[in-house]
């Protein structure tokens, strides 16, 4: 009997690294032993987790800042251990949040057009885990709402404009989490812990709604994410240390819809997830010791068996250290881009751009159907009295253009309001305190704005000092 081939749009979806000129150079990628991807995108910047003497950073660089990064560029560097895992805000691009071994989370507010000075405060610190913090998630829909997961097994759902935490889900996980994943409409979370379970939980009612034990039977840590038909994705070994993916229904988790076998590397797979073409891409990460993967894997997801139907595998020669995913509004729509990967190497970030080959020119209405846009659905207080929203949708015939003043909304006890001015870094840093009628408190207050005035205007002073030495020894050598 003649095989038939399954029809697919994204059948000869290819991939293509980009030129060398088009590459962010000469970064020292963080060395640090931990699976999270350790760099994250949006359409106005590239953030990468980088070695740091005494504590930890991270670089933010304008997506237009190619070639050979300066030794000397401005870093996000306020947290006194590695940083884990970094995060922006899809409400609003100039916000990141960060997590460290020095067990806080830290939210920052990047200027307009990058960095000129190294960023030393953050808007808000999120202290409440007592070990180091691996993950951090925002909320996909609702504004200011952030997830952190830490290695004391505890799941806390913050309220950043407040500061506040407002869900700590310490009591459901007896080992590591691996990964936390929320649903489309943010009313869920799914998680991988190394106690081999694969959890779906209701944050706000606080509970289990499924698990699966031994969702995966090996050693080596598992992945779990949401697809946007409620379903469960998994990454992880089977006993025989060969790599699985799977497919699970929360509503009936005894068997999975599909679970296939792949190979023997011993790299972790991360899986990222495009809801609007229901395609995930496998990335692969190596160790620092190990040499290990450098392919991406695609799949699309669909209603028919085997439901898991492989695409294809962009390969390349250098093993990847970790991995960003454009949302779908940073992508070239005129070029039928409908994926765009930020690959770490040991030294460099190199885009990688995935396309659907077409001949027209004309926008390729199945391609972009209107995806998630950077509107917040709903208020952080709406979402804690128990409201669900999906994401606000938008179309991008005529491609996305960031919008200049895109500040979160004036929001009561909203500390990401204000922009942060050329001349001083610090003015959003203070956490916001309940009022009192007391003058003690107010005195207090101000005292703190001073002390904090004062932090900033030395930072400069001492950025600005580091500058004019190296300018002069710049000048020394041309006059020499």
């Amino acid at each position: 009997m003649r095989r038939v081939v399954r029809q697919s749009k994204f059948r000869h979806v290819f991939g293509q690294a980009v030129k060398n000129d088009q590459c962010y150079d000469d970064i020292r990628v963080s060395r640090v032993t931990w699976d999270s991807s350790f760099c994250a995108v949006n359409p106005r910047f590239v953030a990468i987790i980088i070695e740091a003497s005494g504590g930890g950073a991270f670089l933010v660089l304008p997506l237009h800042k190619t070639g050979r990064i300066d030794k000397s560029y401005p870093t996000v560097c306020g947290h006194t251990g590695p940083v884990l895992d970094i995060d922006w805000c899809p409400h609003n691009d100039q916000v990141i949040a960060s997590g460290s071994e020095d067990c806080t989370v830290m939210v920052w507010q990047i200027p307009e057009n990058g960095l000129t000075l190294s960023l030393t405060e953050p808007v808000v610190i999120l202290e409440g885990h007592s070990k180091r913090v691996g993950i951090v998630a925002w909320h996909p829909t609702a504004r200011n709402v952030l997830l952190s997961a830490g290695c004391d097994n505890a799941i806390i759902i913050w309220n950043v404009g407040t500061g506040e935490a407002l869900i700590n889900l310490d009591d459901m996980h007896s080992d590591m989490i691996y990964n936390v994943s929320w649903n489309r409409n943010g009313s869920l979370i799914c998680t991988a812990s190394k106690d081999k379970k694969v959890r779906v939980i209701d944050p706000r009612k606080q509970e289990i709604v499924a698990e699966k034990e031994k969702a995966h039977e090996g050693a080596r840590p598992m992945r779990a994410i949401f697809l946007a038909d409620g379903n469960v994705f998994t990454t992880g070994f089977s006993r025989m240390s060969e790599r699985q993916l799977a497919l699970w229904n929360p509503k009936n988790m005894q068997e999975p819809i599909a679970l296939h076998e792949m190979d023997t590397s011993n790299g972790v797979l991360l899986p990222f997830y495009d809801p609007d073409t229901s395609i995930i891409y496998l990335c692969g990460k190596i160790a620092v010791i190990v040499q290990g993967d450098s392919s991406i894997r695609y799949f699309e997801i669909t209603d028919e068996s085997p439901y898991v139907h492989y695409l294809n595998t962009f390969s390349s020669k250098e093993p990847q250290r970790g991995m960003g995913y454009m949302p779908k509004r940073g992508l070239d729509v005129n070029k039928c881009e409908i994926a765009r990967f930020f690959k770490l190497h040991e030294r460099k970030c190199e885009p990688i751009i995935m396309t659907v080959p077409r001949k027209s020119d004309l926008f390729q209405d199945d391609l972009y159907p209107d995806t998630a846009g950077p509107e917040a659905a709903l208020e952080a207080e709406e979402w804690f009295e128990g409201k669900n929203a999906d994401p606000i949708l938008i179309s991008l015939k005529h491609g996305y253009i960031p919008g200049k003043n895109r500040d979160l909304k004036v929001v009561k006890k909203n500390i990401l309001d204000s922009k942060p001015t050329a001349n001083k870094k610090c003015d959003l840093i203070s956490i916001p305190k309940k009022t009192t009628d007391t003058a003690s408190v107010q005195n207090e207050a101000k005292l703190d704005e001073i002390l904090k005035e004062i932090k900033s205007i030395k930072d400069t002073i001492c950025n600005q000092d580091e500058r004019i030495s190296k300018l002069e020894q710049q000048m020394a050598k041309i006059a020499a």
